[in-house]
């Protein structure tokens, strides 16, 4: 037994077991540094990147300490966007299985508000949400968090970052004050830190190092004029192929602005920021993480809560004046086992930022020249994929295998033709090989699924 083992914590058989069957077998540096004062109840600031297992570092703490018997909400997640709150309860449930009967409810905006009130009349253990989703249920009055027993403030600083301060502050009152409250955040600035002061008892603090290892990502610098810095980036791709790559700009403008340019080169891009309806949103990332769109230009902002797998590079097209937001950025590449590549774009004036990254890293950047790279103009990025979006889903009690069982049936694909399927409450989308999209479509539109048919439409090819 050894301090980075699960087993050397005291929880109960049943959910080491579990722990072990889920493939959890040694302890994150997160997981060791803060589970330990999380079992004893303490209150907790720490301070750890995107995929350092830190839902694992909460969860586990807050499914220890619950009573399944007791009918009411002991646990709150707050977080800041749907599909970080959409992972964190998937988690939690994953985590939940030693015992049965746990409920954990998700509550975010974008979704109708009518079922989550019956979800929450009918009790749950856990509720995971977005702060705006939540404050709206405890103006209505359909939430009652007087039994929570541990508050999670997950990203808490990208939560700040987009205006949730005052919805925080909110949902931490309806919240009883001997509780514990668990603080994780990327960063942990000076205005972080005044701002939930009040929020926290004699917190531990703990810091886990933002940094990677230089062996499984490979960071490239190219040193470009601001004029040059569009074409640069169609440059990168034509040159370095990648499957599917995160470029960043630091403005929502340049983000508009880049994925139209690529778009109208005849690359397969998006963009994300943050003034899109959440609808909007979730038709880019399901196309993104199907194969139907090659490239997401992303703003930090918007892309903080992903968790896109197998993704070839990240380009950083600004510099980020913020270091650790640069670690957090190249991180989106070389998950688990896979090697990864940042390509970063740097013009003369923003060297200085380039100097700090050095700095943080302690070791200089390699810096590349972008005339020496081949242009492979006939190489353009396009989607291998489609989406089908279907006007139905889990309310019509739709499921991947009745779409698939469609699709290979009814229509005659291969299963080879047919990509990842997303059920949402209201809508479904289905990855389609790009070649037999339209047909298919058609085809599917003409028949039924499990007896019953159902308003379809192919997305725009991006």
């Amino acid at each position: 037994m050894t301090s980075s083992s699960f087993s050397s914590l005291p929880l109960a058989p049943a959910m080491l077991a579990n722990l072990e069957q889920l493939g959890y077998h040694e302890m994150t540096t997160i997981q060791a540094a803060s589970l330990p004062a999380a079992l004893e109840g303490r209150d907790l600031i720490a301070q750890a990147k995107t995929g350092s297992g830190k839902t694992a570092a909460f969860g586990i703490g807050m499914l220890h300490k619950l009573n399944p018997s007791y009918f009411a909400i002991q646990g709150l997640v707050i977080c800041p966007t749907r599909e970080l709150a959409d992972q964190v309860s998937n988690e939690l449930r994953r985590l939940a299985r030693f015992t049965e009967n746990i409920k954990i409810l998700t509550l975010c905006g974008g979704t109708a508000m009518r079922p989550q009130i019956a979800s929450l009349e009918h009790g749950t253990h856990i509720v995971v949400g977005t702060p705006g989703r939540i404050r709206d249920h405890i103006g209505r009055g359909t939430i009652n968090l007087a039994t929570v027993q541990t508050l999670v403030l997950d990203e808490a600083d990208r939560m700040v970052d987009m205006g949730f301060y005052e919805d925080i502050e909110g949902i931490v009152s309806a919240c009883p004050a001997r509780r514990q409250t668990l603080l994780f955040s990327a960063t942990y600035p000076d205005d972080i830190r005044k701002a939930s002061a009040r929020f926290l008892r004699d917190p531990e603090e703990i810091k886990v190092e933002a940094r990677h290892d230089g062996d499984k990502i490979e960071q490239r610098f190219f040193e470009v004029s601001a004029e040059q810095r569009n074409f640069a980036v169609a440059r990168l791709l034509q040159h370095y192929q990648p499957v599917s790559t995160l470029a960043f700009c630091n403005t929502k403008i340049h983000c508009r602005e880049l994925a139209e340019e690529l778009r109208a080169q005849g690359f397969s891009a998006l963009a994300l920021y943050g003034d899109l309806e959440q609808r909007e949103r979730d038709e880019i990332l399901v196309q993104f993480s199907n194969q139907s769109c090659s490239v997401l230009v992303a703003t930090d902002v918007a892309a903080r809560g992903l968790d896109i797998a197998n993704l070839g590079a990240v380009i950083n097209v600004d510099v980020t004046r913020d270091t650790e937001v640069h670690i957090h950025r190249i991180g989106r590449t070389g998950r688990g086992q896979e090697r990864g590549l940042a390509l970063n774009l740097c013009t003369p004036n923003e060297k200085r930022w380039v100097k700090l990254i050095e700095e943080y890293q302690h070791a200089s950047v390699q810096w590349f020249d972008l005339d020496a790279l081949d242009t492979n103009e006939d190489k353009v990025l396009r989607a291998p994929m489609r989406t089908l979006c279907i006007q139905g889903g889990k309310k019509d009690k739709l499921r991947p295998g009745d779409l698939l069982g469609a699709l290979t049936g009814d229509v005659g694909l291969t299963k080879e033709q047919v990509g990842k399927i997303n059920v949402f409450e209201f809508s479904t989308y289905v990855a389609l090989d790009h070649r037999i999209a339209d047909k298919a479509c058609d085809k599917l539109g003409a028949g039924n699924i499990k007896g019953r048919n159902f308003k379809m439409r192919l997305l725009r090819s991006a």
